[in-house]
């Protein structure tokens, strides 16, 4: 099946030229796929919500705190050239993926909800995740190494709110192409709605057991009720109406070291306080201290 976008307009006469039959459905940007010439051209209208700007949280002290509103992505992947056709690149971060009835029909988002892994690291209604408190952790205090909290999103809108949720995985639930344990959103916060973040080094997690967990740097994040990591395999495309995307599930990859792989990892991504429309994802490295000798060498040389 050929897909494209098209808007509502001047296209629909393009496609009534065609021969094709045009259905127009919802609102706001449209989808379409047409099966064949002179067939029926369904059109999609989605939600402007899905893809509104949303406004990270700021963090002041370099940790994650209860409340934050964050970005979980996983970073681009060395792949070699044969491996190019089979491995999807670039840096992906974590989403919802509703479905049609959703996207059609409904104002906010309904349970249960699909995730996935997209190609937009700027955070938008989709992936946009804010840090909830399970078990009575004040708003604004910092989350630690091995404590549990949830991940909640509205999907850019301002009622109803899904958790972030998984649970052992059956024959009648599992991750559709990677047959994994699935992760889904829900409505209902319960225990399978647990997670906890563990330090990335195996050999120093004792260590920082119960520290403050600092923001824009890899970890690792595990379901609490099954031990299993959240997990990007990059293999496993799938076709969303927002296009070509990665699936995610919960399983934790190892290496010959008993250490979680790339597919593990993740970086939380906070707001950066010097522009408000960028993250710190986006934010340049400061310059080390030898870039710092030369531009100062520089700068003299040029007063003389």
């Amino acid at each position: 099946m050929r897909t494209r976008w098209r808007r509502q307009g001047a296209d629909s006469v393009n496609l009534l030229r065609e021969g094709c039959k045009v259905v127009y459905k919802s609102r706001c940007y449209c989808y379409c796929g047409k099966k064949k010439m002179g067939g029926t051209v369904h059109i999609y209208h989605l939600p402007f919500s899905y893809h509104q700007q949303e406004q990270l949280s700021i963090s002041k002290d370099g940790y994650i705190h209860f409340g934050d509103t964050v970005l979980f992505v996983n970073l681009d992947v060395v792949r070699l050239p044969e491996e190019k056709a089979i491995i999807m690149g670039g840096n992906l971060s974590l989403a919802v993926n509703p479905d049609l009835g959703t996207l059609s029909t409904g104002d906010n988002l309904s349970a249960p909800c699909d995730l996935s892994a997209i190609e937009h690291v700027n955070p938008i209604g989709r992936n946009a995740f804010r840090i909830l408190s399970l078990e009575g952790e004040a708003m604004g205090e910092p989350v630690r190494f091995g404590q549990n909290f949830g991940l909640g999103t509205a999907g850019g809108f301002q009622d109803k709110m899904l958790f972030l949720s998984s649970d052992h995985k059956s024959f009648q639930n599992m991750a559709k192409k990677s047959s994994l344990q699935p992760v889904f959103m829900t409505d209902e916060m319960s225990y399978l709605c647990a997670w906890q973040i563990t330090f990335l080094d195996p050999q120093l997690r004792m260590e920082y057991e119960g520290l403050p967990i600092p923001a824009n740097t890899k970890v690792v994040i595990v379901h609490s009720h099954t031990n299993q990591a959240l997990a990007v395999p990059r293999t496993f495309w799938i076709r969303t109406y927002f296009g070509k995307e990665c699936e995610i599930n919960c399983h934790t990859y190892l290496d010959s070291h008993k250490a979680e792989e790339s597919k593990n990892h993740w970086i939380i991504v906070t707001g950066n306080p010097s522009d408000e429309s960028t993250t710190m994802f986006n934010r340049p490295k400061p310059p080390s201290e030898e870039t710092r000798v030369q531009n100062r060498e520089l700068r003299e040389k040029c007063s003389e």
